[in-house]
């Protein structure tokens, strides 16, 4: 293997290109009070949930209010080579908007209308501000839903951005597969616009997946169109808990080959229970367990949840316990999207060196049980949780940030994890991204020659490299 041994990720590289004054007060007299220079508000833009410290803030933040906005921000930039970063909510976990080359930081969260929804056509058209549960508020009028659901209350621009996926995945798929059509700035202030509304099409290039996913280092997304989908007609929920993690994924490899439809399927470990217990104040049975959700009609969510069932008893699993309202229901997702908050603070003063991987279904198993023994051996506190129905999983390590040693030895520990996904046929990263903490198993995973396709779509779309540097693979400027 190839991937990275020497754990550079562990210090980003940072190089700073400077932000000249005549950028700063051509900024100043075209935002006025939009653009901020204030430390705090600059701070606020330049670090993330990764356990990157060390990285300055970018030089000033601009909080665009419409695509014209982030228009004349970037071509300003382009004009001086100044990097251009854009910022969402703040919510990812590997360093996707850390100004490692300085720059300018473009806030969206002001862009957060719901533009149109049609409903006929299943398909709404948002700004990059708009939030997931914005979204799903503002359409449950319309008995539609966006299923994308990643944890946090991501905006859609960064979802978009990063390919996200989340708890849904298994049945509805990602971003890749929901999002339509977008409206991008270029890296020279250039607007355009790929996709349509349309279900599917033949037409050219498919720029729209080129985008998503690109994590702001070819444009800035200003719009973007979306699937959306049919509330269903009968919502079940359940918990199982397992006597091992073993039996959990075995259950969970058994209903995916029988092709039942399951909506969600969660996999939570021992350590992830406990901490959500006392967060959420639960009383949860301390053992891995697997939280499911079934949609469909009445009749066709009974046979799943039975097919389901007696899988889990052929492996050990307790009876399901249900949640069949909407209130219970809501309450058992929030406090699995709470897993990663809950467990940060059950080690005071801690950060967490976060990873997700993605294997083959069948794979899954092995990547899991290796990942907890080694994780178990270290003896550094950990969690880990699982949209385990398309073979995705994350673990967290929450480690003493001032402990270099406890550190090293934490991104060692993501080294393996990696890097035996990779042998076992899957990716550096399901959801997360590549940041700046995958750049190394990109390499690996794409191969030389696919990272030098990257690298010739960059320099034709971002020749100065100015479009969110440093991230995903080292810019045509060796940066």
């Amino acid at each position: 293997m190839n991937a990275p041994t020497q754990l550079a990720h562990v210090a980003p590289e940072i190089k700073p290109r400077e932000a000249p004054h005549a950028l700063l007060d051509a900024l100043s007299q075209r935002f006025g009070a939009q653009l901020s220079t204030a430390m705090a508000v600059r701070e606020q833009h330049g670090r993330d949930e990764s356990a990157f410290t060390t990285v300055p803030p970018p030089a000033a933040v601009v909080f665009a209010e419409n695509m014209q906005d982030v228009r004349d921000a970037v071509k300003l930039c382009a004009a001086h080579q100044v990097p251009v970063i854009p910022y969402g909510v703040g919510s990812s976990l590997e360093g996707h908007l850390l100004a490692v080359q300085g720059g300018v930081s473009i806030d969206l969260t002001r862009m957060n209308k719901v533009l149109s929804v049609n409903a006929e056509d299943l398909t709404v058209t948002v700004q990059p501000g708009v939030t997931r549960k914005q979204l799903n508020e503002e359409i449950k009028s319309t008995g539609l839903f966006f299923p994308i659901d990643p944890g946090a209350d991501a905006s859609i621009g960064g979802m978009t951005a990063t390919r996200a996926s989340g708890t849904n995945a298994v049945r509805y798929g990602t971003m890749r597969e929901n999002v339509l059509a977008l409206e991008v700035v270029t890296a020279s202030g250039e607007v355009i616009r790929t996709g349509t509304r349309a279900r599917k099409s033949s037409a050219g290039y498919d720029l729209t997946r080129l985008f998503v996913g690109s994590e702001g280092t070819l444009g800035v997304v200003t719009e973007i169109t979306l699937r959306i989908y049919p509330l269903p007609e009968a919502v079940s929920a359940a918990i199982c808990s397992f006597p091992s993690i073993a039996e959990a994924v075995n259950t969970v490899i058994a209903t995916i080959q029988l092709g039942v439809p399951i909506a969600r399927v969660e996999l939570i470990d021992a350590n992830s229970v406990r901490a959500v217990n006392r967060h959420s104040k639960l009383t949860l049975r301390e053992e891995p367990m697997l939280l499911m959700e079934f949609h469909g009609s009445p009749a066709s969510v009974k046979e799943q949840a039975e097919t389901v069932q007696e899988l889990a008893r052929d492996n050990g699993g307790a009876d399901f316990e249900w949640a069949d309202t909407p209130e219970e229901r809501t309450r058992l997702w929030t406090a699995r999207h709470n897993a990663y908050f809950a467990a940060v603070q059950s080690r005071p003063g801690c950060r967490c060196i976060t990873t997700d991987t993605c294997v083959p279904i069948s794979r899954l198993a092995d990547a899991l049980l290796d990942t907890v023994r080694e994780a178990d051996e270290s003896g550094i506190p950990y969690f880990l949780v699982g949209h385990v129905g398309d073979g995705n999983f994350h673990m967290g390590y929450l480690i003493d940030p001032d402990d270099d040693a406890e550190r090293a030895r934490a991104e060692q520990l993501n080294h393996q994890v990696v890097t035996r996904a990779l042998q076992l046929g899957g990716t550096c990263t399901g959801e997360h991204g590549v940041g700046l903490h995958k750049m190394g198993f990109l390499v690996e995973e794409a191969g030389d020659g696919a990272i030098a396709v990257m690298r010739t779509i960059k320099q034709a779309l971002d020749p100065d490299n100015i479009m969110n540097p440093g991230k995903v693979f080292a810019g045509v400027d060796g940066g």
